[in-house]
């Protein structure tokens, strides 16, 4: 099957569904993508702190598919901020990916106490020029990260990654990204580690289209224009991620699935988060 994929800001093209990797190990992850890519996928999201991208480089190159066709994300942490140090986190990455370059390069967290994630945007904008990666984006970025970045280096990130399901929308965050020409990606997608998907709204949902409540979730993020990197290893769960472009949520059912939102300050704080 063909995935729909989001134009970036950069000129390339964002697969709408991918695999998260977090935090599955090396042999985990290389199993997992060699299964996903074989049921459609291509699109992989790893980082540096997940320490698995040796297994997500192998499975890259064993899934037979051409590199060019896989979009790959990584992306650094609080170590490679200020200076040039994402210069030298970039090619250890790479290293360990075993490629030429990333299709897209995330800031991890935004670490603002430290000061550094201008300058570590401005070596991003080298990186992107050398062609190591095909585009550059941050991760938990807000509103307030993103004005000093534009304000001090005139660049606007290709994706802000952030936390985000029908418990915690960030509405005003996707409206500040969707005005800027930025495309939103979401991390936890299905709520992982709280009860999201036993709630009542989202089996009568379910129920209705035949599909499972992770189903409905995963729709309710394509219909937002949202790009969502569910995890799993599992071939079972890896095909039935896939298996939501055969419906779409009416106005009732996202009427009823805003009852779950629970609010921002339901999620990470990313002004105190990701050290």
């Amino acid at each position: 099957m063909t995935i729909p994929s989001i134009a970036l800001n950069s000129g390339t093209r964002i697969p709408q569904i991918g695999l998260g990797t977090w935090p599955l190990d090396d042999a985990e992850v290389e199993r997992a993508i060699i299964e996903a890519v074989t049921i459609g996928y291509r699109h992989v999201d790893t980082a540096a702190k997940y320490g698995n991208e040796v297994g997500v480089g192998r499975g890259v190159r064993a899934s037979g598919i051409p590199r060019e066709e896989i979009f790959v994300t990584t992306k650094l942490d609080g170590g490679y901020q200020g200076d040039d140090r994402a210069i030298a986190g970039l090619d250890a990455s790479l290293g360990r990916l075993g490629l030429d370059y990333v299709d897209l390069l995330l800031i991890h967290w935004p670490l603002p106490e430290r000061n550094e994630y201008v300058s570590t945007w401005q070596t991003y904008e080298k990186l992107l020029a050398a062609g190591k990666t095909r585009a550059i984006g941050v991760s938990n970025f807000k509103p307030a990260h993103l004005d000093r970045l534009n304000a001090e280096t005139g660049t606007v990130p290709a994706v802000n990654q952030i936390q985000l399901s029908p418990a915690i929308t960030r509405q005003e965050q996707r409206r500040y990204d969707t005005e800027h020409g930025i495309v939103t990606e979401s991390w936890s997608p299905l709520g992982a580690g709280s009860d999201l998907l036993d709630a009542p709204v989202l089996a009568e949902i379910a129920r209705k289209y035949e599909k499972t409540p992770g189903q409905v979730v995963l729709r309710w993020h394509l219909d937002n224009g949202l790009v969502v990197i569910p995890k799993t290893k599992t071939p079972q769960r890896l095909a039935e991620n896939l298996d939501v472009f055969d419906f779409t949520l009416d106005a009732d059912d996202l009427a009823a699935i805003a009852t779950l939102d629970q609010g921002d300050q339901a999620g990470v704080d990313s002004d105190t988060s990701g050290h």
